[in-house]
């Protein structure tokens, strides 16, 4: 999995792409998202638009992110799972947990109003 982060004042868009399965990159996440959060983001939107596939340890990394914010009072929100993956957060019910976006305006509206 690779990822890049892109700041926009107080909310954060994190691009997920390839396999979410769990690799070293997972602590360089967290560590990244530990950080802007010290300088003041409260919001995430993860892109998962060009994720391939996720396993268990990918579910609880996103679980991991979603915790961090909302322990500071934010909030994350998903934008455009695959067929495939939107599938897994039904299964899983996940997609009562997170909100689920279709593109990066939508997110915006959902996580600051």
């Amino acid at each position: 999995m690779t990822f890049n982060i892109q700041r926009k004042d107080t909310v954060i868009f994190i691009y997920l792409e390839g396999k979410l399965l769990g690799s070293y990159n997972d602590a360089l996440l967290l560590d990244q998202v530990a950080d802007l959060q010290e300088e003041g983001v409260k919001y995430a939107a993860i892109d998962l638009s060009k994720l391939e596939l996720i396993n268990s340890t990918g579910i609880g990394l996103l679980m991991r992110i979603l915790v961090k914010f909302r322990n500071r009072s934010g909030e994350v929100c998903l934008i455009k799972p695959s067929e495939n993956i939107r599938k897994l957060l039904i299964i899983t019910k996940l997609m009562a947990i997170f909100s689920v976006v279709e593109n990066e305006e939508d997110a915006l509206q959902c996580l600051c109003n």
